[in-house]
């Protein structure tokens, strides 16, 4: 049963640039609904930007039938498929006719899925420890591109908790800003984001200390951050050779 106090995160609310609703999608969730009613939840944990100008986005160098939601109104999904295998589930955000995703990375789930195997699993929060990951956990794919992430529905966001927003803001919960993963264009933007410490994130790196979004945009050198460097967090455990990012800008 969906939670009543939870509120759904609408398409206005994801009408922003990309690499500002990247960061504040941390700590909220994203509902799984099967037809069958069956509910899992997961904590977004860790999300990258795609935005216009960028090389390594899928909208880069122009609109196919691939990337055509990317180009619609906000609050949509976009499924892509890569190596034949893999799927990778995106948000569409920014204003109409402005080709903008967030990728969501990975998810703490508060569930493992009765399908997922082994079962007991050893290390349950690498589950959807990476895009590929949590597609599989979920069963996303690409029947689920192009839809409206609306309330009972197959896929929907919900805002964070009043608890998560109140531990962020006392800097119990911290975010980390860093470069993203697996691209061979745009690899030093720094437009991935990740809860830090958080078990469920698909790879720790060398990082920068977080910005808020909307500083981000008014800098316009984006490789030259105000920030510090600080040292090297501890290694995530190795994640399944999956894929990862918007991968170049295929088409």
């Amino acid at each position: 049963m969906r939670r009543l106090t939870a509120k759904n995160i609408a398409p206005s609310w994801l009408s922003r640039p990309s690499p500002e609703v990247a960061p504040d999608l941390l700590g909220c969730t994203l509902v799984r609904q099967f037809p069958d009613g069956q509910i899992f939840r997961g904590l977004i944990v860790e999300t990258e930007a795609y935005a216009p100008g960028d090389p390594a986005c899928h909208a880069y160098r122009r609109q196919t039938v691939r990337n055509r939601v990317m180009f619609g109104a906000a609050g949509m999904s976009y499924v892509y498929l890569i190596y034949g295998m893999y799927h990778c589930l995106n948000v569409v955000t920014d204003l109409e006719g402005v080709p903008s995703a967030v990728l969501i990375r990975a998810l703490q789930l508060e569930a493992i899925p009765d399908w997922i195997t082994p079962q007991p699993i050893k290390k349950p929060y690498l589950v959807a420890a990476g895009p590929g990951k949590l597609c599989r956990a979920l069963k996303i794919d690409l029947s689920l591109t192009a839809q409206p992430f609306q309330p009972n529905s197959a896929l929907w966001l919900e805002h964070r908790t009043k608890n998560f927003q109140q531990e962020y803001d006392r800097q119990v919960i911290q975010f980390v800003q860093t470069t993203r993963i697996g691209l061979t264009q745009g690899a030093d933007i720094p437009w991935r984001w990740y809860i830090q410490d958080c078990p469920a994130v698909s790879r720790f790196d060398k990082v920068k200390t977080p910005q808020k979004g909307s500083e981000f945009l008014q800098n316009s050198d984006p490789l030259n951050l105000n920030s510090t460097v600080v040292d090297e967090l501890p290694k995530a455990v190795p994640e399944a050779l999956e894929p990862d990012g918007q991968q170049d800008c295929g088409d």
